[in-house]
């Protein structure tokens, strides 16, 4: 049993470890610094099991935001932060 418990766990840990954020590429099509949300229109999100599309984030940081603007080819990772769809990193690509 106890074997059985052990490898559940290292199981657990490495599915974890795989679904970490990966850069996606994508564009910057609308930014509300007032909400602290981005539109992106974007490739697929593995980590997140997300097809290509256009949708809103919320950002890790506001500052993110002052970095980028509309048009903006960017590359960036995102996640769920308290079960919001959140970008957590974003830079231009040039």
């Amino acid at each position: 049993m106890r074997k059985f418990v052990m490898a559940a766990v290292i199981a657990a840990f490495s599915t974890a470890a795989l679904a970490q954020a990966a850069p996606v590429d994508g564009q910057i099509t609308k930014i509300d610094e007032a909400q602290s949300k981005i539109t992106l229109k974007h490739g697929p999100i593995k980590n997140l099991d997300m097809d290509g599309m256009t949708m809103v984030f919320a950002v890790a940081d506001p500052a993110m935001l002052k970095a980028v603007k509309i048009g903006d080819k960017v590359k960036f990772e995102a996640d769920r932060v308290n079960g919001r769809l959140t970008v957590t990193k974003i830079e231009k690509v040039k």
